[in-house]
């Protein structure tokens, strides 16, 4: 019985049923899926509330519930409408069953079969774990990210698992197609969802002084729509901090814009007096110099010109996919699409007087790509493997934009994210292909010179053993030019030695042909691999002239003419010239003073 308040009847669990409604719509991402609900008086004593596929909801009224169960119950009915479990266009036939539901208030023609019915309310409330809202807890294992149709198709082979079983009167029907048309909540739902992830950013956005929120920036709006409508750099946007700091700007000389890769910052001109639209264009184009590792990827290319190179092919691309405006002034040729950064430098190189008065968005002369974070108030200490965040957060971008229809993407862009996804390989493991590509393995073969152990179950069948050639066959090798001038410490030249005899025992090769240069060739002659780490008389320690050792090598009689070479350098050394299949072995950081044929592996 309820008492009177002032003339009218108290109802407190009608007042706890409307709290709980209450903490769902306060929630964002409900905020467009507000719909009506009335009293269901006709609804089994056992069920709380169900929805309709015109999206009204039924509750019924001599329910007792705590405010934290209804919100848990009213957020599972909005989510069945919001993925569109009611829209008959998605529906399986099979899923679908004649109405038995006696209600005039649900004009429903159809309600869910049981085991898609399962599926439905198990991807709600694994959903509603995540967004934390409350439910009665369900003991089973996770879905593993799977959708409705795929997870109903396994329990109609399999069964529905126990926890997930669903018995009685169903929380939502299946109306008509005309009813899906009439109102489209999935859209909503949608919509929803951006607004909360732009609520989201502006809450960060708050003054770190005063604490008070701020009126979001052109820039910070620009952010915060990547994050809400472009899922490929979303998550990318989600992970970069923004530095609009006019005094940092100003010492640094960055007229537009710079980004850190390493501290996931990009900083901006607060005065550069661009609309939302080109702030579009130009975070999008930090973020991927950023992702794609522009900075790293330079190695012994002039750095700025390289950069220069990245902003034709990242600006091509944000063109072609209409993100943003291209900012006036930008670096932007159309004869230059479908071109990689690398093949960009070759023909801008060679014009260096007219490449120096290009400007990035830091401004001429200086690239966007900064090498270290940049000093400033509040910097956040990062403890994040760098390679990993870029790749997973563009290769899950890639994904969403795909998966959602989100248009055609650039070849080349797609190229090298999903070339990022696979992890680099350790210098010492290219080293070891390198050696499998160009110093063959001795193959061993059977003979009967040499019988093998007998089997016990065939003592008096002789087999054969396998044996390997004799040293009369041309046994594989290869040579080793060493840089052993003053600017080579005894550790990098350990390590290269080391990480060479190491291969070359693996291959089976006997000896290897060594030759330590400083100014002149000195000849160490043929030495067992096993020896070579320990037993390299060093000669030299004067200046770096490498090419009189691989000429050595090249004329020598002794050595095989398709015998490769491998040089091992610390980059302070002349321009050389080799004629054969070559690698380089150098410290990582270091570069070559020239433009390599063969391969260079960096030791870590």
């Amino acid at each position: 019985m309820s008492a009177r308040v002032h003339g009218k009847a108290s109802d407190p669990w009608g007042d706890k049923r409307r709290e709980g409604a209450k903490q769902v719509w306060a929630n964002p991402i409900f905020r467009r899926l507000r719909i009506g609900w009335d009293a269901g008086e006709s609804l089994p004593a056992e069920v709380w509330a169900v929805v309709g596929p015109l999206g009204g909801i039924r509750y019924n009224p001599r329910v007792r519930g705590e405010p934290g169960e209804w919100a848990g119950v009213i957020a599972h009915l909005l989510l069945h409408m919001g993925f569109g479990h009611s829209d008959p266009r998605g529906v399986p036939e099979r899923a679908l069953e004649p109405n038995r539901v006696n209600l005039k208030y649900l004009p429903a023609r159809h309600q869910p079969e049981q085991v898609y019915r399962a599926a439905c309310c198990a991807l709600v409330d694994d959903y509603l774990v995540a967004m934390k809202i409350p439910r009665p807890p369900v003991d089973a294992p996770p879905l593993g990210g799977t959708d409705e149709l795929a997870l109903t198709e396994r329990w109609w082979a399999a069964g529905v698992p126990e926890p997930y079983r669903r018995q009685g009167f169903p929380d939502f029907l299946i109306g008509t197609e005309e009813q899906a048309r009439t109102g489209d909540h999935r859209a909503r739902f949608a919509a929803g969802i951006a607004e909360a992830a732009r609520d989201a950013l502006e809450v960060t956005g708050r003054d770190v002084t005063g604490g008070q929120r701020r009126t979001p920036h052109a820039w910070d709006r620009a952010l915060g729509w990547f994050v809400s409508s472009y899922p490929l750099l979303g998550a990318l946007a989600a992970g970069m901090t923004i530095v609009a700091d006019a005094d940092l700007v100003r010492a640094w000389d960055i007229s537009i814009a710079a980004v850190n890769a390493e501290a996931a910052e990009i900083y901006i001109n607060p005065h550069a007096g661009l609309s939302t639209q080109e702030w579009r264009f130009v975070l999008a184009h930090e973020m991927l110099h950023a992702a794609l590792r522009h900075g790293d990827r330079a190695q012994w290319r002039d750095a700025y010109l390289f950069n220069v190179a990245c902003d034709y092919v990242v600006n091509g691309w944000l063109v072609e996919m209409g993100v943003g405006e291209l900012p006036e002034g930008l670096l932007y040729d159309p004869e230059l699409k479908g071109l990689a950064a690398e093949q960009i430098y070759d023909r801008i190189a060679g014009d260096l007087r007219r490449v120096r008065k290009l400007a990035t968005l830091r401004g001429r002369g200086r690239g966007d790509i900064v090498g270290e974070p940049l000093p400033h108030s509040g910097t956040p200490g990062r403890y994040i493997d760098l390679d990993e965040y870029y790749r997973g957060a563009l290769a899950t971008g890639l994904a969403y934009h795909l998966s959602g229809g989100r248009g055609l993407l650039p070849a080349g862009l797609e190229q090298e994210i999903r070339a990022l996804d696979q992890p680099p390989l350790p210098w010492d493991a290219q080293l070891a292909r390198w050696f499998d590509e160009f110093v063959p393995t001795v193959e061993p073969r059977r003979s009967y010179a040499r019988a093998s152990r007998r089997q016990s179950a065939t003592p008096d069948i002789p087999r054969p053993a396998w044996v390997r050639p004799d040293e009369s066959v041309c046994l594989p090798t290869f040579g080793v030019v060493l840089d052993t001038s003053g600017s080579m410490s005894s550790e990098l030249m350990g390590k290269g030695l080391g990480a060479i005899a190491a291969y070359a025992r693996a291959r089976d090769v006997p000896r290897a042909r060594v030759v330590c240069c400083d100014a002149a060739a000195h000849d160490a002659g043929y030495l067992p691999v096993d020896e070579i780490a320990g037993r390299v008389r060093v000669r030299g320690r004067g200046g770096t002239l490498l090419q009189p050792g691989i000429r050595l090598l090249e004329r020598a009689e002794d050595f095989p003419a398709d015998g490769p070479i491998l040089i091992i350098t610390d980059g302070m050394c002349d321009v050389v010239r080799v004629r054969r299949d070559h690698a380089f072995l150098i410290p990582a950081g270091a570069s070559l003073p020239f433009r390599p044929r063969g391969p260079v592996f960096r030791m870590r």
